[in-house]
């Protein structure tokens, strides 16, 4: 006599509870502070700081200088070794912002606009930029100086060795990728998904590129502040960040590189060393 075929268990599926969307916002919003805590919150957290400091010195920020791309160690293959470990652990919280921005599967780089979809068109807005910015910006760093609000700035202050002019071009390059997908491209999208309005999302990025740049006196502050609302103008509106990449760029390798070609007279008047 045949056995009755055995009766298959029913299987129940439980269906995932999705968050609301209050558990959304705070989720997003700390991810916010967490990437800003590993990279530019942090730069200016610690510029606030700074700032305090040199104003409540004993000298006026006229006196005081400040140097960029330091050397690290009197050995030329050592600090070149160093000046590349710092550039290459700089670029890990970009890989962050553009992980947490590549969510169902969706690509992060088209998301904001740092693909290669355009490149003549991001090149000529990109030297564009540069330009708007440049120039008024060299012009604001004199007045500073002139009427003692910013500090003197050291554009490099690395040993020199053959080295040196590439490492300063990728040390523009990954300011420029550091500022501009964070400052610009994450938070900017970020605080799209928690429903900011347009002028506070704005304000928010131009206020986050100045704080890191106080360190340099409150005119580099203005001058960064206003160079964020420009570029977080032109990306609100494109939806490209291609462009900054390239203006940023530019500009870093004028102030690391270009500057070195400036007559010394013109310089001394600058109060640039």
């Amino acid at each position: 006599m045949s056995q009755p075929d055995a009766v298959a268990p029913a299987v129940t599926t439980t269906a995932v509870p999705q968050p609301s969307e209050r558990a959304r916002r705070r989720r997003i919003g700390v991810e916010i502070w967490i990437v800003l805590g590993l990279s530019l919150g942090k730069s200016g957290v610690y510029a606030l700081v700074n700032i305090v400091a040199r104003l409540t010195a004993d000298t006026s920020l006229r006196e005081q200088s400040t140097a960029l791309n330091t050397s690290q160690s009197s050995r030329p293959y050592l600090d070149l070794t160093y000046q590349l470990l710092s550039i290459g652990f700089a670029l890990i919280p970009v890989a962050l912002a553009l992980y947490l921005l590549s969510q169902n599967g969706r690509s992060s780089l088209r998301r904001i606009g740092l693909d290669r979809a355009r490149p003549l068109r991001d090149l000529g807005v990109g030297v564009g930029l540069a330009a708007v910015i440049g120039i008024p910006g060299l012009a604001l760093y004199a007045i500073g100086r002139a009427i003692g609000i910013t500090v003197e700035v050291q554009a490099s202050a690395l040993n020199s060795a053959w080295w040196t002019v590439p490492v300063l071009l990728l040390s523009a390059l990954q300011n420029a990728l550091l500022e501009e997908v964070i400052v610009v491209g994450y938070l900017m999208e970020r605080l799209r998904d928690l429903r900011w309005g347009p002028v506070a999302i704005i304000a928010a990025s131009a206020l986050l590129r100045g704080s890191y740049h106080l360190y340099q006196g409150i005119g580099p502050f203005i001058g960064n502040a206003v160079m964020g609302v420009v570029f977080a103008e032109y990306y609100r509106r494109r939806r490209r960040v291609m462009p900054l990449v390239v203006a940023h760029t530019l500009l870093d390798v004028v102030a690391f590189v270009g500057y070195a070609l400036i007559p010394a007279a013109w310089l001394a008047a600058l109060g640039i060393s």
